[in-house]
């Protein structure tokens, strides 16, 4: 039986996850194929470090460049993570003439634009399914499944360390600190947590999104970018009180000027598909022309769910070797700065904590109108001495016209702290 071989860069969650179904699944991967999947060599830092699945010792390097080198290997699946060394390793294994799997979102959204047109030069492919919301296979779908249609919005649960959080705030009324530390201790989030709950680990999945949906390459620090840090239990129960949860979203859609994106916390229906996603689950809701609007969901991190995009991508590659096929090169995409978004239009929810006397309540209004922003509901959280929280939901209003109206506020003295923003789901994606 023929052989397609592999090197592993990395041997934690996802690269024990990775060789564990390769095993586990032998018998039906070499009966769906027709050929084996066969590891030839693993390389890892400590290989005397005890593993969450069974590995011949003499499969095992410390070196990395060694396993590029071989070969005998047809395919490097690379699993370190981070930007460096695993940015120089991925380009080394294309120039020795290797298709690699990764999945490594940082370096592709980073420093995709070298990586891409590297294999494109060197005739081979750059696979990553695993990039992005773990095992479910939302990139497969937008490249293939709807390779005939044209994509037009994308909104996505693409964090499961933030869903996980607000799932927890949600349904105990914690604290984001306290939700945050149960979390940690539910392995769902990282000791430094900043990435993901800054924003930023979304930011990267919706460069790769927009990458494959819209052909666009988006540098993802020029994406606007909120965490949820600021969303506290009091702006969880608001929300709830109001019909709506807090998610954090990864949105999208695609203009003349380019794509426009943006990862926020959003004021979700309760109603709504997206405000039943749970814990350190992940959707993606896209809309298209033709076939309308669907939805993908599943876990979208973990050991397993991970692994098994990998391994998906092991058989995509594997496929093409044993067909003799000419491997589709990445295509040709253009780079693009992302639209503005100082002319989308939402409504608004505001928390201003304001103290209890008369007329303060008037001249944030009267701030909020010299900017154009109308008040459609006006609530009072409680009454007291010292500073009481109002929850302002406006009528839609214009990006720009919001920020100028929450710059003016942040310096008013009625204010005992900045306003807290979030905007609601636009309607044309409710």
């Amino acid at each position: 039986m023929r052989s397609v071989t592999i090197g592993i860069l990395g041997l934690g969650q996802v690269g024990a996850g990775t060789l564990r179904l390769l095993q586990e699944r032998r018998a039906a991967i070499e009966a769906r194929l027709g050929a084996a999947l066969t590891v030839r060599r693993i390389a890892v830092r400590d290989p005397g470090r005890a593993r969450e699945v069974e590995v011949a010792a003499d499969l095992l390097t410390t070196d990395p460049r060694a396993v590029i080198a071989d070969p005998s290997i047809d395919v490097i699946v690379e699993l370190i993570g981070g930007i460096e060394p695993a940015r120089a390793l991925i380009l080394a294994a294309l120039r020795a003439g290797k298709h690699v799997v990764t999945a490594n979102k940082a370096v592709l959204a980073e420093c995709g634009a070298e990586i891409f047109a590297e294999a494109a030069a060197r005739g081979r492919m750059v696979y990553f399914e695993g990039s992005v919301a773990g095992g479910i296979p939302i990139l497969r779908s937008l490249r293939e499944g709807l390779a005939s249609d044209r994509i037009e919005a994308i909104a996505g649960i693409v964090n499961g360390t933030s869903n996980y959080i607000l799932d927890a705030m949600t349904r105990s009324g914690a604290s984001f600190a306290d939700a945050l530390r149960a979390a940690q201790d539910a392995g769902f989030a990282e000791a430094d947590p900043t990435l993901d709950v800054g924003g930023g680990d979304a930011a990267h999945k919706l460069a790769l999104l927009a990458l494959v949906a819209f052909g666009a390459r988006v540098d993802p620090h020029a994406i606007p970018t909120e965490g949820i840090t600021g969303i506290s239990a009091l702006d969880i129960r608001a929300a709830g009180e109001l019909g709506y949860l807090i998610k954090s979203l990864a949105l999208a859609h695609d203009t003349p000027e380019g794509p426009c994106l943006r990862v926020h916390p959003t004021l979700v229906p309760r109603a709504h598909v997206l405000a039943g996603v749970a814990g350190a689950y992940n959707a993606v809701q896209v809309e298209s022309r033709a076939l309308g609007r669907s939805l993908y969901y599943g876990r979208g991190a973990g050991m397993m769910p991970t692994a098994v995009a990998v391994v998906s991508d092991l058989l995509e590659v594997a496929r093409d070797l044993i067909a003799g096929v000419a491997p589709t090169t990445p295509p040709a995409v253009r780079a693009v700065a992302p639209a503005s978004t100082a002319a989308l239009e939402h409504e608004h929810y505001l928390c201003v904590h304001v103290p209890n006397l008369p007329g303060v309540l008037g001249r944030v209004a009267t701030c909020l109108g010299r900017h154009g922003v109308s008040i459609a509901r006006m609530i009072q959280d409680r009454a007291g001495a010292g500073p009481v929280p109002m929850i302002i939901l406006t009528e839609v209003v214009a990006e720009r016209a919001m920020q100028a109206a929450l710059t003016e506020l942040s310096t008013s003295p009625d204010l005992a702290a900045p306003p807290t923003r979030i905007r609601l789901l636009p309607a044309a994606l409710l």
